[in-house]
This record gives C-alpha cells, structure tokens and sequence, in this order.
C-alpha cells in the first residue's frame, strides 16, 4: 500500500495528517509513506524530523485580488501541477490523503488528471477553497464539524469524523511538565498559545494582562509565543514579577496540556479538537483574518456547549483578558465544569476511521465508486437530434 500526503504550509494542516501517518505507520509497518508539500512551509523541516520521505514544490498562494501577481502564482501554480503530476507516475500511489490548503493543491489537480482516488480531510467549519473544489471528484471527503455539510455540492460521500490528533495529545504528563517546564504545582497555570506561527495581538495583550497579575502567588503563565515574538516576550517577561515560562513552540503539547488548569488561544480546528481530547477549559481568541472567518464559526459548538468563553479579537486588550482569566482561576467548579464539556465534545476515533479509509480505498474494498469528475482527456459527447426531435446517441457514445 502506497499512500500520498499532501498538506503543510500551517501547523493545522500538517499535524492532522502527521497523525494519520502515524496511526497508519503503526497499523500497517509495510506501508510506503510519501508527504508532498511546499519547500517553504513547516512540513519542509518537521516532516523529515517525523521520519517520513518529503518531496518540496515551489508552492505559492494565489492572490485574489487580479493582477500581475496572480497571473504569476497561476503560472507557478501550473508547473507544480506538471511536476506532481511526474512524481506520481513515477511513485504511483494507490491513494492520495489531502489536509487542504494550498499546499495541496497541485497534488489534487495531479491526482485528478492520473485518476488516483483521493481522500480530503477539511479541519475547519467553512472548508476553504480546495477542498471545496477537490470534494466534487473525492472518493472520500471526512468532515470536522457537522455544519460543514452545506458548503460542499456533493453530500454522498460525506463522512463526520472529527480531526485526527497525534498520540501524545490527550497522554500529557502533568508531573513531567512541572519539571520541564520549571513551574509550581501550587499555583493556577495559564497556558497561551497562538498556533504554530504565534499571534503578535495575544501577546501583547497577554502581556498586558500579566502585568495587571504582577506578585500574585496563586497563578503562573505557560506561553507558546511564535519565534517572531520570542526574543520581545523574553525581555518583557523579565519586568514582570509573576512565575513564567517562554518556548517559541512546544513540540511536547500534551505536557502543556496536563499542567494547564486554563487555556488562552485561537480557534484553529487542530487546537479545539486538542482541547476537547484533552478536557482542557478554555478561552478562545478567533484570528479575525481567517478566510470566511471561519475560526468565529469553529467556536459556536464549544461555547455553546460550555466548554469555552469568547473574546472577539477586536476587543481583547489587557484588561479584559486579566479580568476573565481571573474571574475563571477563581471559580475551580467552573473550570472543573467546562473541563467535562470539552471532553463532550471530542471525537477519539477520529484517526482511527481515517486509517481505515485510506485502507479501504487504497485496497479497492471502497464499494462502488462515487461518479468522479470526467477525465480532461474524454470530452462529453452531446446526442444529435433525430428529424423527429428524438435523442439519438452517436455511434460510439
């Protein structure tokens, strides 16, 4: 069984498909794995430290707005397609896995053109573009949130699945935490974080925010602050009286988890389906920029469930995070309560039904196929009229 991954440029890509390799490395040790991404993206560096084989393509998003640079990325766009298109008549996978983005693309327009079935995997409540897109020619397209359902224009091969998380996330030790991070048991842990790239605006206010907690003993602060922000948060931290901890990114999540009695981050799909294998109580931050704003989406399910508080970017500042994450550190039944809210609400054999899938498809045990795409090469053959106004096929159709 030769498997194809195709994903990356974000961590919310590329971690959902690293546990599936995982899960699949661990159920089937003969499969061959291949991860397909962008020469500047995190998979470029993380994939090879994984194990796997990587293959990098100068990849490139495409503008929306039109103009000389969009005319540029179509180019790019089409000689990535030519190259991927290569590597998989040379590799020749039985099944392609696909986490979406741009990153995936041209491996999906190559997998299309070779008739290589094709498994998608959308993370978030409004799936982006190439998903959308590849779903109309997907054996397969697993699905994160319920609400998803009616963007896509097929519903037949829908599949409510959840997202896959790697091994270590929900296995965090709390007491190795405390030593790896140097932090008192005593004492309330924040943990912070804004994805795998940081978020300059949480840090500020998080910084802000720990100012307002300076000399108190019963809290401590965990932060994940991107490696732009890493050497400014450092020095800042230093003038403020109160216990931390400062990484650029934690590799160890699960650790993170286990010592965090409260969560402070984004919404990014990877960093609520951790939170709920995870039981962790939480306040979430949507990035506001995110295409169709699709993080504020991602949300509803979890602060209508209990399990979260929202602050909309716009009005996040210091003071209102100090006073939410005070009026939280000071309520332990509370916390205790939207702990077992998000433990409600996670999926756990999300991974699982992924690496049976791949199997299933990749072994021709799929059942009938869904009706794909007709192929470039055999343009539709329109019937002729018959004098009598009747349909009647041309020979050969």
């Amino acid at each position: 069984m030769k498997v194809l991954f195709a994903g990356g440029g974000t961590g919310g890509h590329l971690f959902p498909a690293l546990a599936v390799a995982d899960s699949l490395r661990r159920a089937h040790p003969a499969a061959e794995i291949l991860f397909v991404g962008s020469i500047t993206g995190i998979e470029a560096s993380l994939v090879p430290q994984e194990g796997y084989e990587f293959r990098g393509f100068p990849v490139v998003g495409l503008p929306r707005r039109v103009g000389p640079r969009q005319i540029r990325a179509l180019v790019a766009a089409a000689r990535c397609v030519l190259k991927t298109r290569r590597l998989i008549g040379e590799w020749k996978p039985d099944v392609v896995f696909a986490t979406g983005g741009f990153a995936s693309a041209s491996v999906l327009v190559a997998s299309w053109i070779a008739r290589v079935p094709v498994i998608l995997h959308e993370q978030n409540s409004i799936p982006g573009l190439t998903n959308r897109i590849a779903s109309r020619f997907a054996r397969e397209v697993h699905i994160t949130f319920s609400s998803s359902r009616r963007f896509f224009p097929r519903r037949d091969h829908l599949r409510l699945s959840g997202i896959p998380l790697r091994e270590g996330v929900a296995a965090g030790s709390r007491s190795r935490a405390l030593r790896l991070f140097r932090l008192d048991e005593a004492r309330k842990t924040v943990f912070v974080f804004g994805g795998s790239q940081g978020a300059h605006h949480l840090n500020e206010a998080i910084l802000d925010a720990m100012a307002l907690f300076a000399g108190r003993k019963d809290i401590q602060f965990l932060l994940q602050s991107g490696q732009k922000d890493y050497d400014w948060m450092i020095e800042r931290c230093r003038r403020i009286p109160i216990r931390t901890w400062v990484r650029p990114f934690f590799p160890n999540m699960g650790d993170a988890y286990a010592l965090a009695d409260l969560v402070v981050c984004r919404s990014g799909a990877l960093t609520l389906g951790e939170l709920a294998a995870s039981g962790r109580p939480s306040i979430l931050i949507p990035f506001p920029h995110a295409t169709a704003n699709h993080q504020m989406h991602n949300t509803e399910p979890f602060v209508a469930a209990g399990a979260s508080i929202l602050v909309p970017d716009a009005e996040l500042t210091g003071e209102v995070l100090a006073a939410k994450i005070d009026e939280l550190i000071k309520n332990p039944r509370g916390l205790r309560d939207m702990s077992i809210h998000a433990m409600r609400l996670a999926r756990p054999q999300a991974t699982d039904r992924l690496v049976r899938a791949i199997r299933r498809v990749a072994e021709g045990t799929d059942g009938p196929q869904q009706a794909p795409l007709p192929a470039p090469e055999a343009p539709r053959r329109m019937p002729r009229r018959s004098a009598r106004g009747e349909h009647v096929a041309r020979q050969g159709s």
